[in-house]
């Protein structure tokens, strides 16, 4: 963790440095971080949620030492050190359990801590700020805090165990909604910074209560509301002037930094004024994959243009076909019925994320891949459908900095949003 201590130090020395955390277990999105960071001889910051990866498989099927073994194979294809790549975890406690009571939730919780940490995992977000089903619908900064620290404990156990670099922590309410708002939003009212520093004190005070005061000299981070968020097709955009009282309140507390959730889709100057104001680790998840999405389309669009109906791989067909018929990640979000088409597809919290993985969504992907590279002996596809459907990829064609493949072309429109989150942390990821 030296590369993510030594960023976290050189902010709180006066300089306006950041990381991006990258939270998504497609393997393209992967494939995009690990060779954007091995070209440019930095770190990645790769994490996974507790909802995506944990002792039952999540909803991507691995458990932690699986994504662990998942990212650093891919990191070995790509050239990249297996020490550049740092993991975390985010909304590590109760969030995948909060339907059970407290006691098994946090039982569960337990166990997900010491795999995560086991694994390798030592960037971790204590997240405990969800009531369990026979908690009181609004949990105390007290019971958040000590709920925090018992995990703590556990991770501080599993480090011990089996050894390597001490884990650090992020702390905190995760008040931007996972995923992206249900509901249509104006504004959001930005962290007061009395009750940044309440929650601040509360897990100092907790740790202690544990033993832990060694530990908590690794809390590195916590998280508050910026005023940034997404919903289904707005951006509540950052606005300095309303974070300028939270941004100096952090300057109390020595060694720590803000993480900032739901920053996707904010604009390259806002992600600047992000880390200037001291949020130094900004997230992104569904902005990365709703850009993998975003130039699939774009790929399919090009298939049409190409190739008779007979012989396409109907991505989009076959994408929206298992949504409709599996909708478990999406009908609470899209409510709707008039504009659900457009909703499964563009709305801004991609809930598409959910299903690629899905066997018959992958093998159209591939379809579709094999189609484009048979277009031509080498798999190039016509400059002037690329400046119709991938303008952007165009541009780097055309200028000699990116190869004209399918694959390429793919990977470039998710390197395109970890560049721009590169830039404004002032830093080449």
């Amino acid at each position: 963790m030296k590369a993510l201590l030594d960023i976290v130090a050189r902010h709180r020395s006066g300089q306006p440095v950041g990381i991006a955390s990258i939270c998504s277990a497609h393997p393209v999105v992967l494939d995009a971080a690990l060779i954007h960071a091995h070209e440019n001889g930095r770190p990645v910051l790769i994490e996974a949620t507790s909802n995506q990866v944990n002792q039952f498989g999540g909803y991507t099927g691995m458990r932690p030492a699986d994504f662990h073994a998942f990212v650093m194979d891919r990191a070995d294809r790509a050239g990249l050190a297996r020490e550049q790549v740092l993991l975390g975890g985010d909304h590590l406690g109760p969030n995948a359990w909060q339907d059970e009571a407290a006691a098994a939730a946090m039982a569960k919780a337990d166990t997900l801590i010491d795999d995560y940490v086991a694994a390798g995992f030592r960037k971790i977000h204590l997240d405990c700020s969800m009531a369990c089903a026979d908690d009181a619908p609004v949990l105390r900064d007290t019971e958040v805090a000590a709920r925090a620290a018992r995990l703590a404990a556990v991770a501080e156990r599993a480090w011990r165990r089996s050894g390597g670099a001490a884990p650090v922590y992020i702390v905190g309410t995760e008040v931007p909604v996972p995923g992206g708002a249900k509901e249509e939003l104006d504004e959001l009212q930005v962290t007061h910074p009395e009750a940044m520093a309440a929650t601040v004190e509360a897990h100092r005070r907790a740790f202690a209560a544990q033993g832990l005061d060694e530990a908590w000299q690794r809390v590195i981070g916590i998280v508050v509301q910026p005023g940034v968020e997404f919903d289904h097709h707005d951006v509540v955009d950052f606005k300095p002037e309303k974070a300028r009282a939270l941004s100096a309140a952090i300057e109390q507390f020595p060694g720590l930094v803000y993480e900032a959730h739901s920053t996707d889709y904010q604009t390259p100057d806002a992600l600047a004024a992000l880390v200037r104001g001291h949020f130094a680790i900004l997230k992104v998840g569904p902005g990365v994959t709703y850009a993998l999405r975003e130039t699939l389309w774009a790929l399919s669009a090009i298939e049409d243009e190409m190739l008779p109906a007979s012989k396409r791989s109907g991505l989009r067909d076959v994408v929206l076909g298992v949504m409709r018929a599996e909708p478990k990640y999406w009908n609470k979000y899209y409510t709707d019925g008039s504009r659900l088409t457009l909703d499964l597809q563009y709305s801004l919290s991609d809930r598409v994320r959910y299903y690629w993985a899905h066997p018959q969504i992958q093998e159209a992907c591939a379809a579709l891949l094999r189609n484009l590279d048979a277009i031509s002996p080498t798999g190039a596809l016509p400059l002037a459908l690329l400046g119709q459907y991938l303008p952007r990829q165009y541009e780097d064609v055309r200028a000699g900095r990116l190869t004209n493949s399918a694959a390429n072309l793919l990977r470039a429109g998710v390197t395109h949003v970890l560049r721009q989150y590169a830039q404004a942390c002032a830093q080449t990821l």
